[in-house]
């Protein structure tokens, strides 16, 4: 299979593609690997929405409930994303020094022994270290309770209302809905040098391990990019639509992450824009937005009303001068 990408070091502002962009897809939907580029490329075959580390990630801070329903990165979390018409799920990858893949977002693990905070670098446990912490899969054991540093650098309790254990990458292709595509990020700490060495046995770890699902790999380097396109928060491509129509003239597909993809409205105004899919954490909300919203349909499509009377339904139609308007009003409401 072949594995290409645009260079990171290659694409220094959405503004600049280079001509030579040559991209792969690797997915077991597929017998071979399909070598993507100007004159056979893949297209998603519809607007694409990806679970963010499940069913969605943990903002423990948050006074929002739903950002501390499910452990992230959890068998729990994906198989709850598998009940609703998500395409691929995203999740974090790290190697621990047995060579073992594990999933789990932060570079270090806190957790508290008689009063004292301790971190420990995943990639320095070996497996079980790693999965002696938080729930136990084994009934009547206890493991030990994680703590987790929020943006602001308090240390909290990882508390949610539905807790799951710490899985392997091999748990997640054995219990995961194998219909169910995984986007996984290859976690690497942005401080330090990899040796090339080093990052071949990370990804002959990986590689060894996967199974019957479709594939996405991505690494995060200031903009994300897989073997298929970009990936770009969300308020940046909504900011410059310029650079959203030089990514698409490349050839490149493009997804993107933030917090604004929670935001119905802002997920239509980017699949207006041609953007090919959006990264989310509210998952049901947002798949049911994306089904009414960008279902396939005619127009002026016909729908029994409750009085047994038929229905116009049509979507809304912009013009490009109406367009624009939206993609600048659309981050200024959210903000405030």
């Amino acid at each position: 299979m072949a594995l290409q990408a645009v260079h990171v070091c290659d694409v220094h502002n959405l503004d600049h593609v280079p001509d030579n962009a040559s991209l792969s897809l690797y997915s077991t939907r597929f017998s071979k690997g399909v070598e993507l580029n100007r004159e056979a490329t893949f297209k998603m075959p519809k607007f694409m929405v990806v679970g963010h580390r499940g069913n969605g990630m943990n903002v423990l801070q948050s006074t929002d409930g739903r950002m501390k329903e499910i452990k992230e990165n959890s068998i729990m979390s994906f198989n709850s994303a598998a009940k609703h018409p998500i395409d691929f799920i995203e999740f974090d990858v790290q190697v621990t020094k047995d060579d073992c893949p594990v999933i789990f977002h932060d570079n270090f693990i806190l957790y508290e022994d008689n009063g004292t905070v301790f971190e420990k670098r995943v990639t320095e446990l070996c497996l079980s270290e790693f999965l002696c912490f938080g729930p136990q899969k084994e009934a009547g054991r206890a493991g030990r309770s994680l703590l987790r540093k929020t943006k602001d650098g308090k240390i909290v309790e990882w508390k949610v209302e539905k807790d799951d254990s710490l899985c392997s990458l091999q748990d997640a292709f054995q219990q995961v809905e194998s219909s169910l595509g995984f986007n996984i990020e290859l976690k690497f700490d942005d401080h330090i040098v990899y040796q090339q060495d080093y990052l071949t046995r990370v990804l002959q770890a990986i590689l060894q391990v996967v199974f019957e699902h479709g594939l996405l790999f991505d690494k995060w380097g200031g903009l994300r990019f897989s073997m298929m396109g970009l990936y770009r928060r969300s308020r940046g491509c909504l900011e410059i639509l310029g650079a959203v129509n030089k990514i698409k003239d490349a050839k490149l597909s493009l997804l993107t992450y933030g917090k604004l993809n929670n935001v119905s409205e802002a997920v239509y105004m980017q699949h207006l824009m041609g953007i090919d899919g959006v990264i989310v954490d509210l998952v049901q909300e947002i798949t049911e937005a994306v089904s009414d919203l960008i279902k396939p349909s005619k127009m002026g499509e016909e729908e029994e009303g409750g009085d047994g009377e038929i229905e116009v339904k049509s979507k809304p139609q912009f013009s490009q001068r109406e367009l624009s308007f939206l993609l600048k009003l659309i981050p200024e409401l959210i903000q405030h």
